[in-house]
């Protein structure tokens, strides 16, 4: 999903296009969450990128991004890039406390 939201359209709440904005990523995440997965994968991961525009969007933890969105807004911000790229999730072994100490 790559797509630039405008927050200043005529006739339209703010408010009202910032949370349609934000149920729309949410929906999406939801949506790609169903997918069945491939042999060998543990979960869905995210790959993130936020900006004003596509050109100065930066990577992001997905967790942040409704935080960011938040700020722009705000910020009095006319418009935000997100970009949510689905990809293979693999978990990891959490180090022992033993290993951590060493």
């Amino acid at each position: 999903m790559r797509k630039t939201y405008l927050l200043t359209i005529e006739g339209k709440n703010r408010e009202r296009l910032v949370e349609a904005s934000k149920h729309d990523i949410r929906k999406y995440v939801k949506r790609e969450r169903a997918r069945p997965l491939p042999a060998g994968v543990d979960f869905w991961d995210f790959d993130c990128k936020f900006g004003s525009n596509e050109a100065t969007a930066a990577v992001v933890h997905f967790a942040t991004l409704m935080g960011l969105i938040d700020t722009v807004v705000q910020e009095g911000g006319e418009q935000f890039y997100v970009e949510v790229v689905t990809r293979h999730g693999h978990r990891m072994a959490k180090p022992h406390a033993e290993d951590a100490q060493a």
